[in-house]
Order: structure tokens, then C-alpha cells, then sequence
């Protein structure tokens, strides 16, 4: 389970910068990992602040994109993952934007929406911001 936030501002997303595989850098929604026993609502504040150094407003939930992928593991097993990640609509509230040190992001940057797409991202950004450009009702991106 994990939770990330679209924040967007003057036409531009907040988005973190990851070393991504093979060492190249990607850009990611502002997000993670949910914590044993912690609400998505607190997980998704805690990781903007850590990622960007922003601290945000809950402002909606967008949806829920969830997907399952195998991936290679130890001795030639297979290892099944299945994840979950809420989309959290949020609003900057303080904070100054600043780049995590010693985390799993290396860089914190307003990027204009028009520019999206020319950038090296993972899908989950272009997934979001569709989730956040058309609202659906089931909270879901149906396949383009």
C-alpha cells in the first residue's frame, strides 16, 4: 500500500526526482510506502514533506490505481507483487521546497504541465494526472 499526492500550482506539478533502474533518474509523484499502522491520509502528508519539504492540505482522493507484476527473486523463484497506491489530491500549505537527503529521492521540482511529458517519469504520473484531469466518478483510469 502506498499514497502520493498531485499537487498542482500555477500549471505546474510538484514532482521528486528518483535514481530509478539502471541509474537512471526518473520523475515521481510525491509519495510512498504506507508505514504499519498508519492511515494513507498521514502517509501521504509525511512523504510530500520528506520528498519536497512541503507540507500539504488533503484536499480530495482522486482514485486508486492498483497493479501486479512478478518479478525475478532469489534462487530462480518468481516473487508475485501486487500494490495498491492512492492518489491524493493536495494543496501546498507551508513548508519551502528543498530535496530530500539520504532518501529514495535525490531531487524536488516544480514542473510545468506542458512539459510532462517530455520528461523521463514513471507511468504512475501521466496515470494521475488523468485521474486528475478527468475526475473520473469510480476513481479509476480506465485503459486509453
Amino acid at each position: 500500500m502506498a499514497a502520493y499526492a498531485v499537487c498542482v500550482r500555477d500549471g505546474q506539478l510538484l514532482l521528486a526526482r528518483s535514481p530509478g533502474p539502471g541509474g537512471v533518474p526518473e520523475w515521481v509523484l510525491p509519495g510512498g510506502g504506507m508505514e504499519h499502522g498508519e492511515d494513507p491520509y498521514d502517509t501521504v502528508r509525511r512523504e510530500v514533506e520528506e520528498e519536497t519539504g512541503h507540507l500539504v492540505e488533503v484536499t480530495g482522493l482522486l482514485g486508486v490505481h492498483s497493479t501486479r507484476r512478478t518479478f525475478p527473486g532469489r534462487f530462480g523463484r518468481a516473487v508475485d507483487h501486487h500494490g495498491v497506491r492512492l492518489l491524493y489530491e493536495a494543496r501546498v500549505t507551508g513548508g519551502e521546497l528543498r530535496n530530500e537527503v539520504g532518501g529514495s529521492t535525490d531531487l524536488a521540482a516544480w514542473q510545468p504541465l506542458d512539459a510532462v511529458p517530455g520528461l523521463v517519469r514513471i507511468r504512475l504520473v501521466d496515470i494521475a494526472l488523468r485521474l486528475w484531469r478527468e475526475r473520473p466518478a469510480t476513481g479509476r483510469a480506465e485503459p486509453a
